[in-house]
């Protein structure tokens, strides 16, 4: 083990975590949890730290931290969103630590992807230097706006998930006006999101604007209705699931369209990599580009899926504190 000891990087989300133990050739241990079986992230880390204990044969000493965390990030403390774990860095234990938000340390990994970790829905017309966009559903919706490279990159994170939905024909109004009831302002992530795929699923279901399901999934979570729509036999989930793709490129769309985003559009998060198949058919890039006097503009952004499931996870290590 390091005589400097490690450093130890995550990935925290509203549903998973994924932390790791770093030297200077690489992980030295690595686990995936889900973050509803502890009732803390203090709790959380105290099992890493056995297991890590037990599969290192002794106990790791943490020199540095470095967390991409699903929340606003402000003096070293974050509240999970979607989660309520409160997290202060401080108090942690390690004698450097930096917490981030989770799309902002995400982003610290663009610069290392390879094409092995990209499928490409639209070429566009790079320019090396111009803005980028990561954008992803998951639990929620992150976005952050990615400036410049290498030394000199910058990020921008904000809280992009919680603008407000804007629908872009009559059917998306209706779903508008449906959610609006329960929410009042509908907010994005309430759309473009796990919960918002089976949002889309009811509304179509209580509306009568869909097919009658073959299997009943709208009470499952995303990936139940996912799975039905993917594998053919449930034309209501496929029509949940193309109603919850044109609302994600279009939102997409909008925020690339609000930096210009040449330097490419990165669609990450949990949801993209497992509808890859249908996010290829074209209905998201028909959103992405449908911007009327700006569809020239939108079809010029650079447009990938991430498919490296451990993006945060590295981007957190490639942002940590020297």
């Amino acid at each position: 083990m390091s005589a400097d000891g490690l450093l130890l990087a995550g990935d925290l989300g509203g549903t998973k975590a994924l932390l790791a133990l770093f030297d200077a050739q690489g992980a030295r241990f690595e686990r995936r949890y889900a973050c509803g079986e502890f009732a803390s992230f203090a709790a959380l880390l105290e099992r890493f730290r056995a297991e890590a204990g037990a599969a290192l044969g002794e106990v790791p000493r943490i020199a540095r931290a470095s967390l991409g965390v699903a929340g606003p990030v402000t003096g070293n403390r974050v509240r999970v969103t979607n989660l309520g774990w409160e997290i202060d860095g401080r108090a942690l234990g390690v004698a450097k630590v930096r917490l981030l938000n989770d799309f902002e340390a995400a982003a610290h990994a663009l610069d290392g992807l390879t094409q092995d970790d990209l499928v490409t829905l639209q070429p566009g017309a790079p320019r090396a230097r111009a803005p980028r966009l990561l954008i992803g559903a998951g639990t929620g919706l992150g976005v952050a706006i990615v400036l410049g490279r290498g030394r000199r990159l910058r990020v921008v994170a904000g809280e992009g998930g919680h603008a407000a939905f804007a629908p872009a024909d009559a059917l998306q109004e209706a779903l508008l006006k449906h959610l609006r009831r329960d929410f009042g302002r509908v907010e994005l992530e309430h759309v473009v999101s796990g919960a918002g795929l089976a949002r889309i699923h009811r509304f179509l279901r209580e509306t009568g604007q869909g097919t009658k399901p073959a299997a009943r999934v709208a009470d499952d979570p995303a990936d139940a209705i996912s799975r039905a729509a993917l594998e053919g036999n449930d034309p209501l989930a496929l029509a949940a699931l193309d109603l919850f793709i044109a609302c994600y490129g279009a939102a997409a769309g909008d925020y690339a369209l609000a930096v210009l985003a040449r330097g490419g559009v990165y669609v990450a998060g949990g949801i993209a990599p497992h509808i890859l198949g249908r996010l290829r058919a074209g209905g998201f890039a028909a959103a992405f580009n449908a911007k009327a006097a700006f569809a020239g503009a939108a079809r010029a952004c650079p447009l990938h899926v991430v498919t490296n499931e451990r993006l945060g996870l590295l981007g957190a290590a490639a942002a940590a504190p020297r």
